[in-house]
């Protein structure tokens, strides 16, 4: 007896497939399509018809969050998504293709900049201004967390470091409910450098915006004694916190001896910071750092624009809002400088892309090295595709400033910080320029602290938020599912950035991640 034959599924287009600017070549999979899926719409091509109406018909497999031809693309054309070319077919794509690293290759675009064609100044919203509860600090910075920091001018004191630190873990802060904790800020570097040179200036930088940062109402600064990188070289006593103590490991008789005093310094401080309180501050107070992490299919469809809504409302009261990872810009980089609002603006963050040109080509590299294995089993396939999907994070608003890896930033609006792309990097840059909340998209699961600083997860779909949801803050995948718009995820993501500013505890922070995630960019020569 012969087996029964089986019927392909037929489904309305609209159910499955996403395309996000009229005249793309690809939609995007809201759910795995089985080859043979026969997807029915009215706007397809009729020369694909069949009696039941027009149809296309899934070539191969094509998992949820990758792309779809939805119409033929010839071999050597420009495949379109987000309305932009995201690269160039490397054979001819049919309709109905599964469209990845098989057949679509990266494509130099060449771009004719425009600057402040495209300015756009959100309004502010109608109703009472938000606030929330900040420790104001002396100079007129406001801090969203209460640290006690210990920062290390040279690797050579990271594991004494970590071991004061160590001491109040557990119950040792239980008397000071208004201490988030003690934590040692460590890194690989500090000696071995050519003072002056671009690697040690970065660093510098870095240890100089950390010694200020706002989150830290204490401070202890460990060194070792005979390093290249003596403290007085980023330490601005104007700058840093009123409670600071220095210690150098060989002055204080050894490491036992060092970490010794290093916990009676710290234990001099606790009573002092705990009597600090939160106070009502204007939202304007507010630096949001943005990043993303593990990218997927749908990080532009889903947190990456509702994170843009959240930052328009910050900027709209007058905060600022600070998008980096300046190699997942290229390819999107010309909507940024149509929103810049003077030409230098633009022109800086193009001079800060060709930097990168050189760096990524003097390594044996290109910019199209990223996206990285997770993202495309995501179904990111070139950099110009990730590029369009990170820069929905920035939102619509005017482009304010450009910055220097970890310089202050000092400007309020919506402003960009040349960084690398990898997370823990990046994100450390943004926290010594200022930033005192973050924000970290993904879709493949990032697990990710940043202290002193919080950190807000937001996943970009729902499975991947039921997968993990302890180290998710909210599900933007509501969004693909239908039960939200992306207006709405955003107004919901402002409102959570409002609450952990004022104390809410992210799930990085149930987790006491972000010690470990210090890592300031090293540049130059080593000696």
């Amino acid at each position: 007896m012969n087996a029964p034959e089986t019927t392909a599924a037929t489904l309305p287009l609209a159910s499955c497939i996403l395309q996000l600017a009229a005249g793309d070549d690809v939609g995007v999979a809201t759910r795995d399509l089985p080859a043979g899926t026969r997807l029915q719409d009215a706007a397809l091509d009729p020369a694909a018809s069949d009696p039941a109406g027009p149809v296309l018909e899934v070539g191969a497999n094509v998992p949820r969050g990758h792309k779809i031809a939805l119409k033929p693309v010839a071999a050597g054309a420009p495949v379109h998504k987000y309305g932009q070319s995201i690269g160039r077919a490397l054979t001819g794509i049919r309709p109905g293709d599964h469209v990845h690293t098989h057949n679509l290759g990266m494509d130099e675009v060449k771009q004719d900049y425009e600057f402040g064609t495209a300015r756009v100044s959100p309004a502010v919203p109608a109703g009472p201004r938000p606030t929330f509860q900040g420790y104001r600090r002396a100079g007129g910075k406001v801090g969203t967390r209460n640290y006690i920091g210990i920062l290390t001018s040279v690797n050579c004191s990271a594991s004494t470091a970590r071991m004061i630190a160590d001491q109040f873990r557990g119950g040792a802060l239980d008397a000071f409910p208004n201490v988030d904790g003690v934590f040692a800020l460590t890194h690989g570097s500090g000696c071995g450098m050519v003072l002056g040179s671009s690697g040690a200036e970065v660093l510098v930088r870095t240890l100089r915006g950390y010694a200020a940062h706002p989150n830290f109402a204490g401070l202890l600064v460990l060194g070792l004694g005979c390093e290249m990188l003596q403290t007085e070289r980023f330490l601005d006593p104007e700058t840093a916190p009123a409670l600071i103590e220095r210690l150098t490991i060989q002055d204080s008789g050894g490491i036992r001896a060092t970490v010794k005093a290093g916990v009676a310094l710290i234990e001099g401080m606790l009573p002092a910071i705990n009597e600090l309180q939160r106070e009502p501050v204007d939202v304007a107070e507010l630096v949001l750092g943005l990043n993303c992490g593990g990218s997927d299919g749908y990080s532009g469809i889903t947190a990456n624009p509702a994170l843009g809504v959240a930052s328009d409302l910050l900027v709209a009261y007058g905060g600022t809002s600070a998008l980096a990872e300046t190699p997942e810009v290229f390819g999107a980089e010309h909507l940024l400088t149509r929103r810049a609002i003077a030409p230098e603006v633009g022109q800086r963050l193009l001079g800060q892309l060709e930097w990168w040109r050189d760096y990524a080509s003097s390594g044996g590299g290109s910019l199209d090295n990223n996206p990285s294995p997770g993202n495309k089993a995501g179904g990111l396939t070139t950099i110009l595709e990730k590029s369009l999907g990170a820069v929905a994070k920035a939102g619509q608003a005017e482009l304010s400033a450009v910055y220097a890896y970890a310089e202050p930033m000092t400007s309020p609006g919506l402003v960009f910080m040349d960084t690398p792309g990898y997370d823990p990097v990046s994100v450390t840059g943004l926290v010594a320029g200022g930033a005192n909340v973050v924000c970290f998209t993904t879709g493949r699961g990032s697990v990710f602290g940043c202290k002193p600083v919080p950190s807000i997860k937001l996943g970009t779909n729902t499975e991947l938020y039921e997968r993990m949801p302890e180290d998710l803050d909210l599900n933007c995948g509501v969004i693909v599912d239908g039960e939200a718009t992306v207006q709405e995820v955003g107004e919901l993501i402002f409102a959570r950035i409002l609450a952990v500013a004022s104390g809410a505890k992210t799930v990085s922070e149930e987790l006491d991640l972000g010690q470990e995630e210090f890592v300031p960019w090293q540049l130059g020569t080593v000696t």
